[in-house]
C-alpha cells in the first residue's frame, strides 16, 4: 500500500535537491497540506527503511531517490498528459496529478510517456526523469505524439505541447500562431526546418523545431 504522506515527504526532498536547497526541518518541506505530525511520522518510517539519510539535514539515499524519481516522473507526466495534450487548465491539473502521482503503475507511466512522445519537461518547465521507456531505440516504439523535426516533409500535424528552453522561443513561435492545438506542415528540413501555420511560414533552428511536438493527423 502506498503511505502518501512519505511519498509527499520523498517528492519535496526531490525538489529541494533540484534546487540545491538544504532540508534540516519540517517547514523546509513546504507540506503545508499535511500536518507535522504525519510529516515527522514519515520522516521516521523513511529513516527507518533507509530511504532518508539524516546527518546534518534530511537527503535522499540512493534507494530514495530511486522512489522519489518515480514519484516525480509519475507528476510530471501527468501534468504534460492534462495541460499540454488534454487542453486542462493547469491548476485543475495539478490537483489531478499530485492524485496520479499515487495510483499510477511503472507499465501505465510508461505506456502515457510513450504517448507524449517522452516530455523532456513538465508544463513548468522542470525536467521529467527518464524512464526504461525513455532508452528503448525509437525504431522500436513509434509514439503517437513525435517531434516536428520527425515528420515527413510536406506532412499535416496538430501541435500536441511545446517543451521551450527559453520563454522568449515560445513568445517568439506564439507570434505566429504556433501554439498547443494549431494545425501545421512541414515544408522543408534542409537547409533549416520550414514549417507553415495558417498563411504564414517559418524558418527555425533545429533544435527550436525539436522542442515542438506534435500529433500526426
Amino acid at each position: 500500500m502506498i503511505h502518501a504522506p512519505a511519498d509527499e515527504v520523498l517528492e519535496r526532498l526531490w525538489y529541494a535537491a533540484e534546487e540545491s536547497r538544504a532540508v534540516t526541518g519540517v517547514d523546509d518541506l513546504h507540506l503545508d497540506d499535511i500536518s507535522n505530525a504525519e510529516v515527522r511520522c514519515a520522516l521516521t518510517a523513511l529513516i527507518a527503511d533507509g530511504s532518508i539519510d539524516n546527518g546534518t539535514g534530511y537527503r535522499l539515499s540512493d534507494s530514495g531517490q530511486r522512489r522519489a524519481r518515480g514519484i516525480v516522473r509519475r507528476h510530471r507526466l501527468a501534468e504534460v498528459l492534462f495541460v499540454q495534450a488534454m487542453g486542462v487548465d493547469l491548476h485543475e491539473a495539478e490537483i489531478s496529478a499530485c492524485e496520479m502521482e499515487h495510483m499510477l503503475s511503472e507499465a501505465v507511466v510508461d505506456r502515457v510517456c510513450t504517448f507524449l512522445g517522452h516530455p523532456p519537461a513538465c508544463p513548468h518547465g522542470k525536467p521529467v526523469p527518464e524512464g526504461e521507456c525513455c532508452r528503448i531505440d525509437a525504431t522500436r516504439v513509434e509514439p503517437l505524439i513525435r517531434r516536428v523535426t520527425e515528420l515527413p516533409v510536406g506532412a499535416t500535424a496538430s501541435i500536441a505541447y511545446i517543451a521551450p528552453k527559453t520563454l522568449s522561443r515560445i513568445e517568439r513561435l506564439a507570434a505566429f500562431g504556433i501554439v498547443p492545438g494549431s494545425e501545421i506542415r512541414l515544408v522543408a528540413r534542409k537547409p533549416s526546418c520550414v514549417i507553415a501555420c495558417g498563411s504564414s511560414s517559418i524558418a527555425i533552428d533545429d533544435d527550436i523545431g525539436r522542442e515542438i511536438y506534435v500529433r500526426s493527423m
